[in-house]
């Protein structure tokens, strides 16, 4: 079966996800992937070497300006004539299937020509009633429409009684107690914070900020590296972060505590922080300054560790065979498998 699969760029969730899901795509020759990346500029994507000769468009993304959403700013990027153009000559006729990660050009170009299309990736997880912020019907909208599919498979911390699959998240490493507490933070203003966590008496490894910017000798700037990153997160004593998906899911798999932000405007991180709060999996402020840092590390936080099943492999396994499962018997089939299952406890509560 040949599959092409669209992977949204922006952020470092989705490749990551992608990066798993390639690995377990390997293991099924028969399965025969062709990748599309979009929403980043290619000199910007970094590790792509699981993806072979990948394909990139430009593709839809949004702005960020200090923490939050740039609407006026995210309308004057978009290229309407270079994405139907796109949308429009992609050979999505050569592929007996399209899997898009939240990538609308696959996406859509699948649905203009009647070809096969399944949705991959924790946004797919708002077709169904999970906590999301009120009164955001047009965001809901937005996420439908963005990379419409025939069928999805949905990913979220917790099922919340509905087909949605565990999160594609492995430890990178054994988890190790360090001294120092891991920032990713790539959409904040980053000279505030740099001040504000120059106030504290802490050590920081940031990432996600430019390296050559003037930081205190607490605070340790450093450039995208995988490894590096997997490392530092493993041996931190907690992490700070937005309330992007895959992130707080990998460290959920360390038992670190996490203390995070919801990106404002941002209807998908507004909805995680809710469930964070709900599920009690991490700590949510709506700043991270010194004030907020300091008195959440004074509370002595403990982490929640989850050890989540093979999710990726699982999949693929799924589509080799057929997808004679339903959805339901896949997910269900996942969900028996996490260690331990604390957020089924919480829910209970």
């Amino acid at each position: 079966m040949k599959i092409l699969y669209g992977v949204q760029g922006t952020g470092n969730g989705h490749i990551s996800r992608a990066r798993a899901m390639a690995k377990a795509l390997a293991q099924h020759p028969q399965l025969e992937v062709q990748w599309l990346f979009s929403g980043r500029s290619p000199e910007k994507l970094f590790s792509m070497e699981p993806f072979g000769d990948y394909w990139w468009r430009e593709g839809l993304t949004f702005v960020h300006r200090e923490g939050k959403i740039d609407s006026l700013a995210t309308i004057r990027q978009l290229n309407l004539g270079e994405l139907l153009r796109d949308i429009r000559e992609l050979p999505v006729n050569d592929f007996d299937m399209v899997i898009s990660d939240f990538e609308p050009v696959t996406a859509w170009a699948a649905k203009r020509r009647g070809v096969p299309s399944l949705g991959l990736g924790h946004q797919y997880a708002f077709n169904f009633p999970i906590p999301a912020p009120r009164f955001k019907w047009t965001a809901r909208g937005i996420m439908r429409t963005f990379a419409p599919v025939q069928s999805s498979l949905g990913m979220h911390w917790y099922h919340f009684g509905h087909p949605i699959l565990p999160p594609i998240a492995h430890p990178h490493g054994e988890a190790e107690s360090g001294d120092h507490i891991l920032v990713y933070l790539p959409f904040e203003h980053h000279q505030p914070l740099l001040s504000e966590l120059a106030r504290l008496p802490q050590q920081f490894i940031v990432y996600g900020a430019p390296v050559d910017l003037p930081a205190a000798g607490n605070i340790e700037l450093k450039a995208p590296s995988i490894d590096g990153f997997q490392r530092d997160v493993a041996s931190s004593k907690a992490v700070i972060c937005n309330s992007g998906f895959e992130l707080i899911a990998e460290t959920l798999t360390l038992g670190k505590p996490i203390l995070t932000r919801p990106l404002a405007g941002q209807f998908e991180q507004e909805a995680n922080a809710l469930a964070l709060r709900e599920l009690q999996l991490a700590h949510v402020v709506d700043q991270v300054n010194a004030t907020t840092i300091g008195s959440w590390l004074d509370s002595d936080p403990t982490g929640v560790r989850i050890q989540w099943p093979d999710v990726a492999g699982s999949i693929v396994r799924w589509l080799a065979e057929g997808r004679r499962q339903t959805t339901a018997e896949l997910a269900n089939g996942l969900w028996g498998q996490v260690v331990p299952d604390r957020a089924a406890q919480v829910a209970a509560d």
